[in-house]
């Protein structure tokens, strides 16, 4: 074992929709951003499910809000008394939350800890390839600012795509962004919604109805890994079975390193209500 080499704790928000077995895997440790309803506050992927926000949205809407600072502080300390110098925290994009300035400030105020904070310019899943890529970086035992490099490079190469049945939750939420522009009047257009180089969202394509929103999915999805080494996720928000329909069209290629596959968190499902498929691109 090489005596200096120094261990990296890896962070992350509950946003980044990674599947279970890689948060384990790589050891990742998640601040739950908040689900606030009138008479109660949760926390994100914690004490309440995504199933749980959808049976709710009959009564109410919730809000969300960015991790509080003694969630954020309680992981920091945590990682410091089991001997962590160095912690890499990826988050959410600063257009879409405020969970990226929150960190830096917290993080100034631990003197003896190298703490980098890095906005991944995405949401979801989007988070979630940069956190997966984060994980095999550390594994590999690079230094901090390789691996710093590493990631903003790797920024530049994961896409994110998804369509919604409604914008009516988006719009709710102050989120819709760059996609309001993009639809006129015409109620029955689906856009298909990516996030730029900003971090903000915007309509990547438009179709009308939801199958054909689907169909474009796919279709944006083999252009964009022609010829290239990917891994891709595919996720849902409670829209499992047609979810596993487009993944089935990028589980056998050849050039599909890895797929992941699973649920949106209950942060995700407040801002697009139910209906979501998507997916990301990483390419190699």
């Amino acid at each position: 074992m090489d005596n200096n080499y120094e261990k990296i704790a890896l962070v992350t928000d509950s946003s980044c929709d990674m599947p279970k077995e890689i948060i384990e895997k790589y050891n990742i440790h998640t601040i739950p951003l908040k689900i606030i309803y009138s008479d109660r506050e949760y926390d994100d992927g914690v004490d309440i499910s995504p199933e749980e926000v959808y049976e709710k949205f009959d009564q109410e809407v919730p809000k969300t809000s960015m991790p509080s600072q003694t969630d954020i502080m309680k992981i920091f300390d945590k990682l410091k008394e089991e001997g962590y110098k160095k912690i890499l925290s990826i988050h959410l994009s600063c257009n879409l939350s405020g969970t990226v300035d929150v960190v830096k400030m917290i993080s100034k105020q631990y003197d003896d800890l190298e703490i980098e904070v890095i906005d991944s310019k995405s949401v979801s899943i989007g988070v979630g390839m940069l956190v997966h890529e984060a994980g095999r970086l550390i594994s590999q035992r690079l230094s901090m600012s390789e691996i710093k490099d590493s990631l903003n490079k790797a920024k530049d190469k994961i896409n994110v795509f998804y369509c919604i049945p409604v914008l009516d939750y988006l719009r709710k939420g102050g989120r819709i962004g760059l996609v309001a522009a993009t639809l006129g009047t015409i109620m029955d257009l689906k856009p298909i919604i990516s996030v730029n180089k900003d971090g903000r969202y915007y309509s990547h394509a438009k179709v009308r109805g939801r199958k054909k929103s689907l169909e474009k999915l796919v279709e944006i999805g083999m252009d964009m890994i022609k010829d290239k080494n990917v891994y891709i996720s595919v996720y849902h928000g409670a829209a499992k079975e047609e979810a596993l329909k487009v993944k089935e069209y990028f589980s056998n290629l050849p050039n599909v390193k890895e797929i992941f596959f699973g649920q949106i968190s209950p942060a995700m499902v407040v801002h697009t209500g139910p209906g979501l498929v998507g997916m990301a691109i990483h390419e190699l």
